[in-house]
């Protein structure tokens, strides 16, 4: 028998009114708007279902608002009675996989994600770092280029998404000569980012210090399920683990096709994607197609994936 694992967005995903259907239908999901209100002091579901996209671009708004709604979304599945094998989620959503699988409480995410976005923000000044997305290159031929691009400056693959699309990251010179480089190579696009930061790169090592700090104070159990983490594209070994990890993943590349992979090697062959929007969804067809692949972010993908489970 085949198992299942629950994937979770990252920034980038985020839309004004995300999950107001699942909140408005279900009060499981609802709960999860309220106590995140409740523990950050202010109206986060108002955020959510009233602001407008530029809000909720500002980093710092980004993370706790698409947690919340993936956990909202999450408590609405498993209300139904849909359980996981395993979880992962892709940068911000590794956090959203840990309160899934009972490693950290979901008050505590919620707090250390908006800070997260903050430091993250906050750690390189506006024009210095910029990211880019390059397709049609192999993950090999892409690290080579950013290798060749670091002669004038940081520059590293930041996210490795699936076959043929790979984001770098770093100083802007240096992530604007990767794209020159991945053109010679045969990239057939690259294309730069609107990001507000160049996020997975050693420039934001300060932000995971800053983090680090944070956690100190947070408190992580035995995990229920297990999570992969995104800078090994493996399992997280032991509690003692989360946070040196989720520190480190702050700068460290996101190995998203490698997390995919070893869940499959391990037998699993149905993947729920959870949150916001669908782009995990449009990775796996990338990665392998034999999979069964499935999202919920509203009442008809709901409906979807609970209809797909049961045949």
């Amino acid at each position: 028998m085949g198992k299942t694992a629950f994937l979770f967005a990252g920034q980038g995903s985020q839309a004004p009114g995300m999950g107001r259907e699942l909140a408005e239908s279900y009060p499981s999901a609802m709960s999860a708007f309220e106590e995140a209100s409740d523990t950050l002091g202010f109206d986060i579901k108002d955020m959510i279902f009233n602001g407008d996209q530029q809000t909720l671009m500002i980093t710092e708004n980004t993370q706790p608002t698409i947690l919340t709604m993936s956990v909202a979304a999450l408590r609405v599945l498993e209300e139904k009675g849909v359980k996981a094998d395993v979880a992962a989620g892709l940068s911000l959503g590794e956090y959203t996989a840990h309160v899934a699988s009972g490693s950290i409480r979901f008050a505590d995410a919620v707090k250390l994600v908006k800070k997260r976005g903050r430091f993250m923000q906050d750690e390189v000044p506006v024009g210095v770092g910029a990211m880019a997305a390059i397709i049609g290159l192999s993950a090999d031929e892409l690290r080579a280029a950013a290798e060749k691009a670091s002669e004038v400056g940081i520059c590293t693959g930041a996210n490795f998404n699936c076959p043929g699309q790979v984001v770098v990251s770093g100083e802007v010179a240096a992530v604007d000569k990767c794209c020159e480089i991945a053109k010679e190579m045969g990239a057939r696009r690259a294309i730069k980012l609107a990001v507000s930061a160049p996020f997975h790169c050693k420039l934001l090592e300060g932000a995971g210090e800053k983090l680090a700090k944070e956690m100190e104070g947070v408190e992580v159990y035995d995990m229920s399920i297990p999570v992969i983490t995104n800078v090994t594209g493996d399992y997280v070994k032991s509690k003692d683990d989360i946070k040196p990890l989720l520190r480190a993943q702050v700068s460290r590349s996101v190995l998203w096709e490698d997390s995919i992979r070893r869940m499959i090697a391990d037998g699993v062959d149905t993947f729920i994607e959870i949150g916001p929007g669908k782009a995990l969804s449009g990775f796996m067809r990338k990665i392998d197609r034999n999979v069964k692949c499935f999202n919920v972010e509203d009442i008809a993908s709901l409906e979807k994936t609970l209809e797909g489970l049961s045949c």
